[in-house]
């Protein structure tokens, strides 16, 4: 691929080169750029500001992947240096005077218009223009500028935590417990959650609110499960365990546990964790998650209000780098885990390790939570002795790993593949040496350029998450004030206009990415639905990428449209090759109909039906599965082959 074996020592002149000059990487419109920090003093008024230079592109991912690393040193240092630097502050203090003149002239402040100068994926022209904007609309005068100003009062977002009533009218102590994967972080805080008189536990997935549940139901707790698509309630229920975005802001509890506290950095879900620090109404609130993730915790826990107390923890068995690449799958041991990442990939070394005589689990990101979970516990109980997944075991699953094996360094991102992060190789290779079953993890790559990639990152000091531009997302309330002050009707502007103004106030809040939503607002806006209705489907998930997929979407929100009840079809198993794609597709079909059945239930009338067969469906796929994983082929599998399939 892009680098050589001399890689290694190049990443680290990057990372150090980056951290001496206040700059980080980052990608955005399928490029690669050079973020900057900084801060510019003007008539003593200190002026943060964290852009992209204007000439801080460094070429489309696909390209800037194809060059190997000491080609991206030389290009990092002729984007950005002393020179460069000079160049955007003299250009950023030219706005900021611009700024200051208006503000004096027309008595205004100019305080929240230069936070414009704070968004780290954005061009330093575009901010410039955008406090020149604010500062215009500021002093009024066009009937544009005064109905973009009743959108941006609809969407106040410096008022954002304090539309969480109950939350914000109750003391909160949040106690912070951050250390890295197989730190025992979750512990402490379940113990507590277990003994409290009522309580929440919020996951990032249902693999994690299913298992959590389970762990309080076994502790003779009286809990629900409330996910989605799935709903396990108990009649005298104290404790729910719950998705992060299930959520319930008006029932006060004693204890609440939000796991995996570092996805509020996350662009397309980071909004559900700032929505549950802001708004989940408990007297002690664990925030669970990865070291890096303190300066956004002391932040965000500043400006919500609460006492915050951080413990740290160290990993509790050492994790080692191994000597030497494994080499060949001939050198596979039972208790290895293999990572590649692609659906693709996982198939065909799954497939490759069979042929060298082994049982094999194989766990990505497409198959329900219920079949990873199974392919796991078949490795737990020794049924199966290697592992074969994507990062999807990164979170979740506790598999009693020795080893972790990385088949590669690269990840497609989208746009084209590249080495990972070094966030995402710790921590999958986290999971090596779990606590209690091995007296230490290993970890290595595959061949030799893989394994000196992977112990370089591994190496690499985490960056700590920025502690501003917390994600939200639209709910119902604010559509409708943005709606009411502009007088528009159709979902699809207004979720723009959100997005467009939703920072003018305050830089601390930033929209969430909203382009799968959009997208499903243009089909819905053609119907004959109330905002209600269609703000509702906009949020279903379900992929519209898939022919299956999209046109079951579009035939259910045409019979929401006709007030017609939508019966829920058995899906019959198309058989052959391509037999376990179409009952992955199946069960999310299954999912997405059981998740509107809580929601339309007059339209959707068979929920409890679509929970069984999603249910009967990932078995099916867990036994095709396992059969396939522990059948040697007649033949020995090809070379694996790089893919750009999602996880």
């Amino acid at each position: 691929m892009t680098d050589s074996l001399s890689d290694a020592p190049e990443l680290s002149l990057i990372h150090d080169y980056l951290q001496t000059h206040h700059a980080t990487l980052v990608t955005t419109d399928g490029c690669y750029a050079v973020s900057v920090q900084g801060e510019l003093v003007i008539h003593g008024l200190h002026i943060p500001y964290h852009l992209v230079p204007d000439e801080g592109f460094l070429g489309k991912s696909s390209k800037w992947r194809k060059l190997d690393s000491a080609a991206r040193f030389a290009m990092l240092k002729a984007r950005w240096n002393d020179e460069a630097r000079a160049k955007l502050e003299a250009q950023l203090l030219l706005c900021a005077e611009q700024v200051l003149v208006i503000a004096r002239d027309f008595d205004l402040d100019p305080t929240a218009t230069l936070t414009a100068f704070q968004a780290k994926y954005e061009l330093a022209r575009f901010r410039c223009q955008l406090a020149l904007d604010r500062i215009d609309a500021l002093k009024g005068g066009k009937a544009a500028t005064r109905q973009a100003d009743k959108t941006h009062n609809a969407v106040n977002l410096s008022l954002y935590p304090e539309s969480f009533t109950v939350a914000q009218a109750m003391p909160r102590h949040f106690i912070a417990i951050l250390g890295p994967t197989n730190s025992g972080k979750t512990h402490a805080a379940m113990q507590h959650l277990m003994k409290a008189k009522s309580g929440v536990y919020l996951a990032p997935l249902r693999l994690l609110a299913l298992e959590n549940y389970r762990r309080l139901t076994d502790a003779g707790v009286a809990v629900s499960l409330i996910t989605g698509e799935q709903r396990k309630l108990h009649p005298e229920a104290t404790h729910v365990a719950s998705t992060v975005e299930m959520l319930n802001p008006n029932r006060v509890i004693e204890v609440a546990v939000i796991d995996e506290i570092q996805l509020l950095e996350d662009q397309d879900r980071g909004a559900a964790w700032t929505a549950a620090v802001c708004g989940v109404p408990a007297s002690t609130v664990y925030l669970l998650g990865a070291l890096e993730a303190q300066p956004a915790i002391e932040s965000l826990v500043k400006r919500v209000g609460g006492t915050l107390e951080v413990r740290k923890l160290q990993r509790m068995s050492p994790l080692e780098m191994e000597k030497k690449p494994l080499g060949s799958l001939s050198n596979l041991q039972a208790g290895d885990v293999l990572i590649a990442f692609s659906r693709r990939e996982v198939l065909n070394w799954r497939d490759q390790a069979i042929e060298q005589g082994f049982k094999v689990s194989a766990i990505y990101g497409n198959l329900s939570p219920e079949v990873r979970q199974a392919q796991a516990e078949r490795f737990i109980d020794g049924t199966t002795k290697i592992v074969v997944g994507t990062d999807a075991i990164g979170m979740g699953l506790n598999t009693p790993a020795r080893r972790i094996i990385f088949t590669t360094a690269n990840k497609w991102d989208g746009y084209a593949e590249g080495t990972i992060a070094a966030s995402l190789a710790k921590q999958i290779a986290g999971r090596a040496g779990r606590f209690g079953e091995h007296e230490a993890g290993f970890v290595a790559g595959l061949d030799a350029k893989t394994h000196q990639v992977i112990a370089a990152l591994l190496k690499q000091a985490a960056e700590p998450l920025p502690s501003t531009g917390f994600f939200v997302s639209p709910n119902l309330d604010y559509l409708q004030q943005i709606s009411g002050a502009t007088g528009e009707t159709k979902l699809q502007p207004l979720l723009e206009l959100f997005a467009k103004h939703i920072n003018v106030h305050d830089e601390f809040f930033l929209p969430a990415n909203l382009s799968e939503q959009i997208e499903k607002a243009r089909w819905l806006d053609t119907l004959t639905l109330p905002l209600t209705d269609r703000f509702v489907f906009s949020l279903c998930p379900i992929s519209t990428k898939f022919a299956m997929l999209e046109s079951a979407f579009k035939d259910w929100t045409q019979a929401r449209a006709k007030c017609r009840a939508v019966p829920l079809l058995r899906m019959d198993g198309m058989g052959g090759r391509n037999e376990l794609q179409y009952l992955e597709d199946t069960c999310k079909l299954y999912s997405a109909y059981a998740w509107l059945g809580f929601r339309m239930p007059d339209t959707f009338p068979s929920g409890e039906m679509a929970e069984s067969l999603m249910q009967s469906t990932s078995e099916q796929i867990d036994k095709l599965l396992q059969k396939q994983n522990t059948s040697r082929k007649p033949a020995a599998v090809g070379k694996a082959r790089r893919g750009a399939w999602g996880k």
